[in-house]
């Protein structure tokens, strides 16, 4: 019985008649006799694998590590001598062996992941999820197993690394701590900024007011320099004046005597005499007053009335 196929560009077909090879390659359609034929059709479009992963990091902490393999077949004919892609008239897989391929892959990404996340202590172990993707693509890449299934590693994506939700709330908690640290110290440094601003400000303020005090130091100086300079003047004045009434009184003196050198020798009766005093009754009496005082030793008893006073002050007192 003969029967028509066709298959698309994305499969790797191989017709077996009596066991061996009559035709092979993409997107074939022909004829075969169904009794002595065997057909094998090899997916070579990438396919995509999901995998989630329970891993232990360097520290013994627990990650769960999820993401994507892409991979696609570049040698279909190894492929199909391991396992059997095999299909029938309605293209449908004869066996499971095209899903243990993918179970295969996923063993051989997840030997591959733990390996990467030994590596690293749980803290870098969720910052690095780009980094253990590439260790997982060239960890895969380098693996003999895939390399004899025929399979090409395209890209690992690793989504997400998580701890577990215990270890999740203790970081959490001490990132916290930490970032209220890091509060604090931003307040502590803004309360210290502000700090030494104000102690600037006060500083320029004393400064301006040292070199005010300062100014009015210089000013009562300058002005005591000048009362000084005036009082000094003032001395020089009175000193000068002084001088000048010393000079006036010595040259009147000077004058006085001279004027009186000449009559120093004559007896004060001759000079009253010669003045014309003795005609005066007061200067009369008072002359006889005076011979009375130098001859008193020979006086018993000597009696002044008042009248002759009240005389001589009335005479003393008219115009």
């Amino acid at each position: 019985m003969f029967a028509f196929t066709k298959f698309g560009p994305t499969d790797y077909v191989i017709h077996f008649q009596r066991g061996r090879v009559k035709r092979e390659g993409r997107g074939l359609s022909f004829f075969y006799w169904v009794p002595t034929s065997s057909i094998v059709s090899v997916p070579v479009a990438s396919s995509d694998i999901p995998f989630v992963f329970q891993l232990l990091t360097s520290d013994f902490q627990t990650v769960t590590v999820q993401g994507q393999l892409t991979y696609r077949v570049v040698e279909p004919r190894k492929l199909a001598e391991l396992l059997n892609f095999t299909v029938s008239s309605a293209h449908r897989y004869v066996s499971n062996d095209p899903e243990k391929l993918a179970q295969r892959l996923v063993n051989e990404t997840q030997t591959a992941a733990a390996s990467a996340v030994a590596q690293q202590p749980l803290r870098d172990a969720l910052r690095s999820a780009e980094a253990i993707g590439a260790a997982i693509t060239a960890g895969l890449r380098g693996s003999e197993s895939v390399g004899m299934l025929g399979i090409e590693p395209v890209r690992v994506s690793v989504t997400n690394v998580t701890p577990t939700p215990e270890m999740a709330r203790a970081l959490e908690a001490e990132s916290r701590e930490r970032l209220n640290q890091e509060a604090d110290m931003a307040i502590y440094s803004r309360r210290n900024n502000a700090v030494a601003e104000e102690r600037k400000i006060r500083e320029s303020e004393l400064n301006t007011e040292i070199a005010v005090e300062e100014k009015k130091r210089q000013i009562r100086e300058t002005q005591t320099k000048a009362d000084i300079a005036v009082e000094e003047q003032r001395k020089a004045l009175v000193d000068l004046q002084a001088a000048n009434e010393r000079t006036s009184a010595e040259t009147k003196a000077y004058a006085l005597e001279a004027m009186l050198k000449p009559i120093a020798g004559i007896e004060w009766e001759k000079l009253v005499a010669l003045s014309g005093g003795a005609a005066e009754p007061r200067i009369a009496i008072a002359h006889a007053f005076r011979q009375l005082a130098e001859n008193a030793q020979r006086i018993g008893t000597l009696n002044i009335t008042p009248d002759l006073l009240q005389s001589l002050l009335a005479e003393d007192e008219r115009p």
